[in-house]
């Protein structure tokens, strides 16, 4: 779960869907970021695929997990 939000705020972050999320996407930005720091979107079953190929593309490192799992504590490569 992402800290300060409740199931019923999950919504997905692709702009212009109110769908709730069923997945977080977690990913950094390797030229920005240090490898503890890592940023999350959530998705829906319609978008995940979308957002998981857009990070994917700028190969970022990036996981994607359930949107209601427990914050990851290991970095992302």
């Amino acid at each position: 779960m992402i800290p300060g939000t409740t199931a019923g705020d999950l919504t997905c972050s692709r702009a212009g869907c109110r769908t709730k999320a069923d997945f977080r996407i977690e990913w950094r930005n390797p030229r920005l970021h240090s490898p503890d720091r890592v940023k999350a979107w959530l998705a829906c079953d319609d978008h995940v695929d979308y957002l998981r190929e857009f990070l994917g593309a700028r190969e970022f490192p990036l996981r994607v997990v359930g949107a209601d799992a427990p914050t990851a504590t290991e970095p992302l490569p």
